[in-house]
């Protein structure tokens, strides 16, 4: 790869980009919900508990593969543990893009929404009424079509404009976030919220499915294992730290869900006190677009502060779309299509992929389910490439480098271990859930859940990527027999 990459004007512009990757509509909309359902201080306990296990530990191997291999995904899994896995990158990349085609579907109801909440087309006398009429509309394929067309105009300025945007959207979200959190418990009875969530239940704490929901909600959070770390590292200079800043990210991210747990839970206990089992049963496209939008209308001023409820959204999902377009065009460019070239056709290829999703709910869930279930499969190809290229030699060749101002210990071999196994615990009880009463439905591959329609779409994938591995290598200039043999790649210039 040509040693005129790009990089990241500074560090502060770097973590503000990161974050961006990785505060996404799951921290806002997904976050509060879950913490409702597994009750709430319980479920907070063991979700920290898996930040330190699942999610920096991962974060860290992102961070060193990127800048160690200066590689998009294919290349980064070919150089540390040889081509002929070349095709775990391939899954890795091609899982975050699939999210892109449907994750621009949601940003594109996100702007809707606002605009609505702006005119006072919402919440409207009839909850759910304007949500009906929007969803799987054409105007929703048009919100598509401009949420994407604003992710890539931003890729298409480079890293330095991934920077620039970061640099006024991530302090305009935290600004927001933080407003509507104070607003929040500044509300009547908004203590209730603040109790809920912050004092666990010890007793939950036995029980497998809060620790697994605060698993799954991690890998969510963060974005650990989805490539998007990776990606952005490539553009990291030399002298930058990966351990303070795989912490910096971690840390910095789940406050922002934190911030979001507290901005809807005391909002909604506050305004009504026996809250807990409607946010359960809201789902997450129920919970945002048709219960919060009454929630607001309720309060005073309600409609202000929807509005900044439903700008924050926006944010936090552009910042995330941008992310996932420019490791699309990472991989493009690093088979050699000139990067222009590459994000012409990210664009083209995201908008039509994307159009069943913003044409059919049914289609949008089956994919956001099929893929979701896949991140844990990419959490586990990354864990598989650390042990297979030694873990104490990962550690102390690519973590622990000259110059870096925290050092890992020994603790972290062991955390990558428990990211393999919790990956393949993950995804047996994912398939569990799915299961029902009995396994004849379950292998229906034309059900929206099932674990059929995961088993089909994965198989067609990793079959492809698998064929035509020696050409994927190839393409992004593994060369034959090659493994990374030393801490540092090729530096870009500054």
């Amino acid at each position: 790869m040509s040693s005129k990459s790009e990089v990241f004007a500074s560090r502060w512009g770097m973590m503000l980009a990161m974050l961006g990757m990785a505060v996404g509509t799951g921290n806002i909309w997904r976050f509060p919900r879950i913490v409702a359902t597994n009750g709430g201080g319980s479920f907070l306990v063991a979700w920290v508990v898996f930040l330190l296990v699942w999610s920096v530990p991962l974060i860290l191997v992102e961070f060193a593969l990127g800048k160690s291999t200066r590689s998009g995904t294919i290349g980064a899994f070919g150089r540390l543990i040889g081509r002929r896995f070349a095709w775990m990158g391939a899954w890795v990349g091609w899982c975050a893009t699939a999210i892109m085609f449907y994750y621009s579907v949601v940003m594109g109801w996100c702007i809707r929404y606002f605009a609505a909440s702006l005119t006072g087309e919402i919440p409207g006398a009839t909850p759910g009424a304007f949500w009906d009429r929007f969803a799987g509309s054409s105007g929703a394929l048009l919100t598509h079509a401009v949420a994407l067309t604003l992710g890539v105009l931003v890729v298409a300025f480079g890293v330095r404009g991934i920077e620039r945007v970061a640099r006024v959207l991530i302090p305009s979200l935290v600004v927001l976030v933080v407003v509507l959190a104070v607003r929040a418990v500044t509300l009547p009875g908004a203590v209730r919220g603040l109790e809920f969530m912050f004092t666990p239940e010890w007793s939950q704490l036995s029980n497998y499915r809060v620790w697994l929901e605060a698993l799954t909600q991690n890998a969510w959070d963060t974005g650990a294992g989805w490539g998007l770390i990776l990606t952005y590292a490539v553009y990291m200079r030399r002298n930058e730290d990966t351990t303070l800043n795989a912490f910096t990210l971690g840390f910095g991210n789940n406050s922002m869900s934190l911030l979001a747990g507290i901005m809807v839970l005391c909002t909604a206990f506050a305004l009504r006190p026996d809250v807990a089992n409607e946010i359960v049963g809201a789902g997450n496209e129920g919970l945002t677009f048709i219960w919060v939008p009454q929630l607001f209308g309720t309060m005073p001023a309600g409609r202000f502060f929807m509005a900044l409820f439903f700008l924050a959204l926006v944010f936090a999902a552009w910042t995330s779309l941008i992310s996932m377009i420019e490791l699309a065009t990472r991989v493009l460019v690093d088979s050699g299509i000139p990067r222009y070239r590459a994000i012409w056709w990210i664009g083209v290829v995201g908008f039509l992929a994307g159009v069943p999703s913003a044409l059919s709910l049914e289609f949008f869930r089956n994919q956001d389910f099929v893929w979701g279930v896949g991140l844990m499969l990419s959490g586990f190809f990354f864990a598989f490439a650390v042990l297979r290229y030694g873990v104490r030699r990962f550690r102390l060749e690519l973590v622990n480098q000259p110059g870096a101002d925290l050092k890992i210990g020994v603790w972290w071999e062991w955390a990558i271990v428990v990211c393999l196994v919790s990956s393949v615990v993950l995804i047996v009880w994912w398939f569990l859930q799915v299961r029902g009463e009995g396994w004849g439905a379950a292998f229906d591959p034309f059900s929206t859940y099932s674990i059929g329609t995961v088993l089909m779409q994965w198989a067609i994938v990793v079959a492809a990527f698998w064929l035509g591995n020696n050409w994927l290598a190839r393409r992004s200039g593994v060369e034959d027999g090659g493994r990374l043999e030393t801490g540092v790649g090729e530096e870009p210039l500054a």
